[in-house]
């Protein structure tokens, strides 16, 4: 259970981090750039700890990269007014689909 509490924390601070580049505006502005490099270390290290505790790695990237990608593309579209087209939507559910597969796989592959 640690280890998918500390994937939670991974995922939340890389999606933070990078909403705040996209907000540094180059790293420009320092605010948002202090937080992008402690986000990052944050979630590398949330991540790192997740694995510690026994989590495989093919799973707890699979759904720390494609949990962060949809996420950040919702939010991009919120905050930002980035683009999501169908076509990205449709590619967001594959992701969502993916993330599904790797960790059923992952599960069976521990039993």
């Amino acid at each position: 259970m640690m280890s998918w509490l500390f994937l939670a924390g991974a995922i939340v601070t890389e999606v933070t981090a990078t909403l705040c580049l996209r907000a540094s505006d180059g790293f420009a502005k320092l605010g948002f750039t202090a937080v992008v490099v402690v986000g990052y270390i944050a979630s590398f290290w949330c991540l790192s700890q997740s694995l510690q505790r026994g989590m495989s790695l093919g799973v707890a990237y699979g759904v720390w990269s494609g949990i962060g990608v949809a996420t950040v593309a919702v939010l991009g579209r919120l905050f930002f007014d980035d683009g999501l087209s169908a076509v990205t939507v449709g590619g967001i559910a594959l992701i969502i689909v993916g993330v599904v597969v790797v960790q059923l796989g992952g599960t069976h592959a521990e039993a």
